[in-house]
């Protein structure tokens, strides 16, 4: 773990509750989302409150150290053997357990076994579902992370001096994205072949090998067109005939296939659409959003950029690192960009990039005629604050910087 490297304090203070309880602790997201890091930094905690390093046991699958133990029944026999003390608790986590085969079994036979607490983590949406549900009955807790929040970005900038102003960081955490790991590289270019290596790497790894998808050629073609779409309403039927209109033959039952496989690996999500006035989730037409704009970046086909879908993307992954259930909201022939639910409460948020006196009945509108109490909010980059008959407008950099 760099030395430069941020606590994450906002997953810490959700996880650290649970700690010592009788639960699995389930951290899932895209490959590189600092995952890793956040393991590092729970096991620091249980070293500050007296944990003995013998205690703990990590076990990284993404090194060849572990690669004889990517069975279940080798990751038991492995994990009794180094257990010493009979009578003492341990510490075990597993990273990217998704590695190994019938993983569930041993992870439940430790619950049962062993005075133990574990965390593990997985780069795929599936790691909760099936055999989980059925092996655990409910005994684990999940947490998705994410790359870093532009309020991140900004704490490491601070960390290491390179920090200058709101808007200069906020230029480049548009263009580059919030991947940790390339804020220790030095420059454009670096980071944009780390991006690369790191999208092969999602995109054969954790969508073609785990889903064994064939068609590749298809697979790279629906990624980058829903990378290049942000924000726009597709149906599997819309996707289909624009693929052709490229040149790519397919069919709605692929297509639906391979965005599911797509979304279980995080790097592009699928956000539902919520009929505002009949209460309920509608089952056609979603839009999508990139986890990270640094791959928008990189596979962007036009130079004439869509600055308010960008704004959106931003919005809304700040929206799920803030724990809110996002999707998009209809209203009659309107269209409200995110509603969001969080226990009890409900928000309505709409966002662009710049507001014109002749935009504020569009942007401002829609919102006006939702008939209910609940706040609702307007995010631009407008500096001047433009709220209006109870709708209040936010400055885009403010509201990513609010604690």
């Amino acid at each position: 773990m760099s030395e430069l490297m941020i606590r994450r304090n906002f997953y810490l203070n959700q996880i650290t509750p649970f700690i010592d309880k009788d639960l699995v602790k389930v951290l899932i997201g895209v490959r590189r989302s600092g995952k890793s890091t956040l393991l590092a930094q729970i096991q620091e905690l249980l070293r500050n409150k007296g944990v003995l390093p013998e205690q703990i046991l990590n076990i990284n699958y993404e090194s060849k150290q572990f690669d004889n133990y990517k069975t279940s029944d080798a990751l038991y026999e492995f994990v009794t053997s180094w257990r010493k003390n009979k009578n003492e608790k341990v510490y075990l986590f597993f990273d990217e357990i998704q590695e190994v085969e019938d993983w569930e079994e041993s992870v439940n036979s430790f619950r049962v076994d062993f005075d133990c607490d574990i965390y593990i983590t997985g780069s795929n949406s599936k790691l909760l579902s099936g055999e989980l549900a059925t092996y655990l009955r409910g005994r684990y807790v999940s947490f998705t992370v994410y790359p870093f929040s532009f309020h991140e970005a900004k704490e490491l900038a601070l960390q290491k001096n390179t920090f200058t102003t709101n808007e200069a960081l906020f230029a480049n955490y548009v263009k580059l994205g919030g991947f940790p790991q390339r804020f220790e590289l030095p420059t454009e270019q670096s980071v944009k072949t780390y991006l690369s290596d790191l999208y092969d790497t999602i995109v054969l790894k954790d969508i073609m090998e785990r889903n064994k998808i064939r068609n590749t050629v298809l697979l790279r073609k629906l990624v980058e067109f829903l990378i290049n779409n942000i924000g726009n309403v597709f149906s599997a039927n819309s996707i289909v005939k624009k693929l052709k209109g490229e040149g790519v033959k397919t069919n709605v039952e692929t297509i639906l296939s391979y965005l599911d496989a797509i979304t279980r690996s995080f790097a592009i999500s699928a956000v539902p659409r919520y009929n505002i006035s009949g209460k309920q989730l509608l089952e056609s037409n979603e839009k999508y959003y990139c986890v990270d704009l640094g791959f928008h970046t990189l596979l962007r086909k036009n130079d004439k950029m869509d600055v308010g879908h960008l704004y959106e993307n931003i919005v809304y992954s700040e929206l799920l690192s803030r724990g809110w259930s996002v999707s998009v909201g209809k209203l009659n022939q309107c269209e409200i960009d995110f509603v969001c639910t969080r226990g009890e409460e409900t928000i309505f948020v709409q966002v662009a990039y710049l507001i014109t006196e002749s935009d504020i009945e569009r942007e401002f509108g829609n919102l006006k005629l939702i008939q209910n109490n609940y706040p609702k909010y307007v995010i631009s980059a407008d500096l001047i604050d433009l709220s209006l008959d109870g709708i209040v407008h936010k400055n885009i950099i403010n509201f990513l910087l609010e604690e």
